[in-house]
């Protein structure tokens, strides 16, 4: 037998609480009676970009081509530059019209020479890994004890467990009896070198991945060494980003371009994991092991995409692309 309505409409019974209109409305939105969605990862940016790793190319002292394929989009957010002094001169750093935070100076791990540091700039030092040699430890010591950054470019294959090793013994005795440790910035391992022809899913669960995860963990443990996010050295130009995206899914680059995402995301949650936001910084130029010249403004929409689309906050962005090197260069 049913309850019949009571007069009103209503049916007899218990009378159901009513919900504040405050808990459809989303936290500190005012009148607002919808909730936000989260902002598409494409539209968020650094409030201000450091690029840690600005080359210049040969005869570009003054960095006319990087100024160019930085576009409108990096260019209009540079706030600083970390420079490489190979290519450049002092002479030519006082004409850039960008504020410099560091020049690095380049010095080699195989020889006992030391090289002259200028004085009327911040400093930084910067070499290639690619073999241990008798003089490593003691170059790489000296380059800590000016108690400046140092930038080390890893082109040795890291996949084997004895280079591995050796590299972490580099690190161990380079930092003995050093105080304080100055910031180590590793090159060349985000994201990898890796052959594009092998897909994605063959690549989550293919040795040489779970290598470089077991890898980039054992690298965090040293509280001293920051990573550089570069681009990719996989011997293929980087990706456009055009201004306007054809609305075709046949558009080729649209679809390299998020391939390339897909795949730098990969290496990007490891080190995420093992390293945290606090200790990655951004470069547009990349590892001198790279066959390919890259536009540090493409570059530039892929790296920072690629990290919006893990779904951090706005707090992390900027770390990365801006006030972690801040730190790491001061």
């Amino acid at each position: 037998m049913s309850i019949p309505p009571s007069p009103g409409g209503k049916r007899k019974g218990k009378t159901l609480p009513k919900l504040p209109l405050s808990a459809f409305s989303p936290p500190n939105s005012g009148t607002s009676e919808k909730f936000p969605l989260p902002p598409s990862p494409s539209t968020v940016q650094p409030e201000s970009v450091l690029d840690a790793n600005v080359v210049a190319s040969n005869g570009d002292a003054l960095l006319s081509r990087w100024k160019i394929d930085a576009g409108p989009q990096l260019g209009s957010r540079i706030g600083g530059i970390v420079v490489s002094l190979s290519n450049t001169n002092e002479e030519s750093l006082s004409k850039l019209d960008v504020p410099i935070v560091s020049v690095m100076v380049p010095f080699s791990l195989e020889s006992t020479d030391r090289p002259s540091l200028p004085t009327s700039y911040p400093v930084s030092l910067t070499t290639v890994f690619s073999r241990l040699s008798p003089n490593s430890v003691e170059s790489l010591k000296w380059a800590l004890q000016q108690g400046r950054p140092v930038d080390i470019d890893v082109h040795a294959d890291l996949s084997s467990d004895d280079v591995f090793e050796s590299f972490e013994d580099l690190l161990s005795k380079a930092m003995t009896d050093v105080s304080p440790v100055p910031p180590i910035i590793l090159s060349n391992l985000l994201p990898p070198p890796n052959d594009l022809e092998l897909p994605i899913v063959k690549l989550m669960n293919h040795p040489t991945y779970r290598k470089f995860q077991s890898q980039i963990a054992a690298l965090s443990l040293f509280p001293q060494v920051v990573i550089k996010y570069l681009p990719p050295s996989w011997d293929v130009a980087t990706p456009p980003t055009p201004s306007i995206l054809v609305a075709s899914p046949i558009n080729d680059a649209t679809k390299q371009k998020k391939e390339w995402k897909r795949r730098i995301k990969m290496y990007l949650g490891p080190v995420m994991e093992a390293f945290g936001y606090q200790r990655i910084i951004f470069g547009s130029t990349p590892s001198a092991s790279s066959k390919v010249p890259s536009s540090a403004g493409d570059w530039y929409e892929i790296a920072r995409e690629s990290f919006a689309e893990l779904g951090v906050e706005q707090e992390a962005v900027d770390a990365v692309f801006c006030t972690t090197a801040k730190k790491t260069y001061a």
